[in-house]
């Protein structure tokens, strides 16, 4: 191929050929014979076409051992039994000594879980879930579970009782493994309250056996006698007859994962993933667009509550070593965590670009805090990274040795639409490349679409929906829940005929093919016709007006009496720094030189406190409802539901006032 994109046009247009290629490159655990033909490419992409059939493989197995030119299980130098798989840390504890867990060990520790499990009725088929740290124990579970062919589902212990419940009553798991403890910010919290509060709540769900307690801290662990139908992990092991491993025989598509939306104004969708997909292309996003290899170590800051601790589990299929983090990264102070590359030599390091905003806007140089000449890539994902951040990134922050890897896609895929690529250049904005094999288009947004509708393309440059058209292995499965067929169709396919609709904008740059995702595509500003995404305004004010706020928020309104929709921008001040009408003023004058004047915000307001879920993503399709007249019920999985309730006066006329009045109104 003569270049990238030749190659992403082949890896699309011969989609069996380019994943059987996949499946024979890389060192993937199987059995059976590799069809010449993996998939029917001719199939409808609703039907959600199987792909390679007759094929097997387990995905524990494809962790714990690399497989040989045959697809044989073996361990081999980047799984060697002495040799480091995964390292843990708690914030602050680094400077204290580290748990280091090998390969034998966890294969040892996944082995007598799997066989306690067994013991204990958990089968192929059966959920296990947990609501528990980035722990080595966590882990265990997330293989033993595969290990028998079981589906693993995992929440974090900071979200609330109503968002775990929300998840687990849709799936109905067999046993819940739940951390006693919790540590966040210096913050020792007791989780045997809520504990109790979902057992509370699976007293409908037969299939239910009850939880078992994860010992968070050794020198303290809780006394869980008071929790009902409750016992500590020692009492669960002890049905283990022997620490042996066996594997499950899953084929291909079947189910292994259950991930969840991020149901901000409703029930998550309960998505669920094949073992198949999810293993190749883990080997080929790692290897060929992150370089990532046995010789790696790979530190991605995530909770388990989201997409992107499934992805750092994922290292471990090329023999990385993987670094565990648990709890803020900003305690005890705001640089002991970027210490801590340097003392773990990470080569891979995985964050969010309100990670990188607030190294920027308190002056943390990271490259003059620690020894950085072993990191290689710093993946950043979550929501858009700004021109600025991208700047500040080489201009200042990182070594410019370092590879800026801009991602996106996620939860609903398993993987990547936009990703880095180490063979062309790094250009300002957006995600470098599509993901290899995954065939991504820009569809015209203003078409209303709707079932049996044609999309139609718009040409390079030009903005509008990312779809995909044709049929990916990562594609999910199902979900589950009620009508669960029929929510997966209307969440991907009743948009345009025939194409997954994703539900971001989107530009593809003409010459450099940059994606550059603009925001959501249900978020998507439209005042007197003119659509643009959040992400135009949140560049701006993060380029122009960081050391004054800290952070912002841009919706549109359009309630039932509306003949237009408004642009609102909610602007969170810096402390020590006030809102006043000058500032908007300024703000406004920025936007308008940076894009046009259809751009400017109609209105703009302070805010105490922007809505995030607990991944610490801002959510701006509650507010766009709230403002626009609406009355909705938050969801479980947002950090700060309350601070929804301040957006409900923005509904009324009264308090739609002009930026002169602002100052003595607020």
């Amino acid at each position: 191929m003569q270049n990238y994109d030749a190659l992403y046009d082949y890896s699309c247009n011969h989609r069996s050929d380019f994943w059987r290629h996949v499946i024979q490159y890389f060192p993937v655990v199987y059995s059976g014979t590799i069809p010449d033909v993996v998939v029917d490419e001719s199939a409808r992409m609703d039907s959600v076409p199987a792909w390679f059939p007759g094929v097997k493989l387990n995905f524990a197995q494809n962790i714990l051992f690399s497989g040989d030119k045959n697809g044989h299980a073996v361990i081999d130098a980047a799984k060697a039994d002495g040799k480091i798989a995964c390292t843990e840390v708690r914030e602050g504890s680094f400077l204290e000594p580290i748990h280091h867990v090998s390969w034998k060990e966890l294969r040892q520790r996944v082995g007598q879980l799997s066989q306690a499990m067994r013991a204990r009725g958990v089968q192929k088929g059966d959920r296990i879930a947990v609501v528990a740290s980035t722990s080595v124990d966590t882990l265990v579970v997330f293989l033993a579970t595969a290990t028998l062919g079981a589906l693993f589902s995992s929440s974090s212990t900071d979200m609330g009782v109503k968002g775990i419940l929300d998840r687990l009553t849709q799936i109905r798991p067999k046993y819940l493994f739940m951390d006693d403890w919790a540590v966040y910010n210096g913050k020792k919290i007791d989780l045997r309250p809520k504990m109790k509060d979902v057992i509370a709540g699976m007293g409908g769900v037969d299939e239910f056996e009850g939880i078992v307690s994860q010992v968070r801290f050794a020198h303290s662990p809780a006394d869980i006698s008071s929790v009902p139908r409750a016992q500590t992990w020692s009492d669960f092991i002890s049905a283990a007859r022997s620490s042996d491993l066996e594997f499950e025989p899953t084929s291909f598509s079947d189910p292994f994962l259950v991930v969840y939306s991020s149901g901000t104004t409703g029930q998550p969708k309960c998505i669920v993933h094949a073992i198949g997909g999810v293993v190749l292309n883990a080997h080929k996003e790692a290897a060929l667009h992150r370089s990532m290899g046995p010789e790696s170590t790979q530190l991605q800051y995530t909770t388990t509550g989201w997409i992107m601790y499934m992805s750092s589990v994922q290292a471990l299929l090329v023999g990385c070593r993987m670094l565990i983090y648990d709890g803020s990264p900003f305690t005890p102070n705001i640089t002991n965590f970027i210490k801590l590359l340097g003392q773990e030599k990470v080569t891979h390091l995985g964050i969010s670009p309100r990670y990188l905003q607030t190294l920027q806007s308190n002056s943390v140089v990271p490259k003059n805090v620690t020894d950085l000449s072993h990191l290689k890539v710093v993946t950043s994902t979550g929501m858009v990274l700004s021109d600025q951040l991208f700047e500040w990134f080489y201009d200042e922050g990182f070594p410019p040795s370092v590879h800026l890897d801009n991602i996106s896609g996620g939860t609903d895929l398993a993987g990547c639409f936009g990703c880095g690529n180490p063979i062309v250049p790094v250009y300002v904005g957006g995600c470098q490349s599509r993901n290899l094999g995954v065939s991504v288009k820009v569809y015209d947004q203003t078409i209303e679409g709707g079932v049996g509708i044609k999309g139609v393309e718009v040409p390079d440059g030009v903005p509008g929906e990312l779809v995909a058209d044709k049929a990916f292995p990562t594609m999910p499965i199902k979900f589950y829940g009620d009508n669960g067929p029929q929510k997966y169709f209307d969440s991907y396919f009743a948009r345009f005929d025939n194409v997954w609709t994703h539900g971001d904008f989107i530009l593809i740059h003409p010459v450099t093919k940059q994606v550059f995702f603009l925001g959501r595509a249900d978020g998507v500003l439209n005042p007197s016709g003119v659509r643009f995404g959040s992400a135009e305004i949140y560049s701006i004010i993060e380029a122009k007006f960081a050391d004054r706020i800290s952070d912002s928020i841009c919706v549109g309104q359009r309630r039932p009496q509306d003949p237009d929709e408004r642009v609102m921008l909610f602007l969170l001040m810096q402390p020590g720094h006030q809102f006043t009408p000058q500032l908007v003023r300024e703000v406004k004058e920025a936007i308008r030189k940076a894009t046009s004047p259809r751009h400017v915000p109609k209105f703009v307001f302070e805010t105490k406190e922007i809505p995030t879920t607990v991944n610490l993503k801002k959510v701006e399709l509650p507010v766009k409802q709230i403002v626009s007249g609406k009355v909705i019920k938050p969801s479980g999985t947002l950090l700060n539901p309350q601070s929804l309730d301040y957006y409900y006066r923005f509904a009324k006329d009264e308090n739609l006032i002009d930026v002169g009045d602002l100052k003595a109104k607020l």
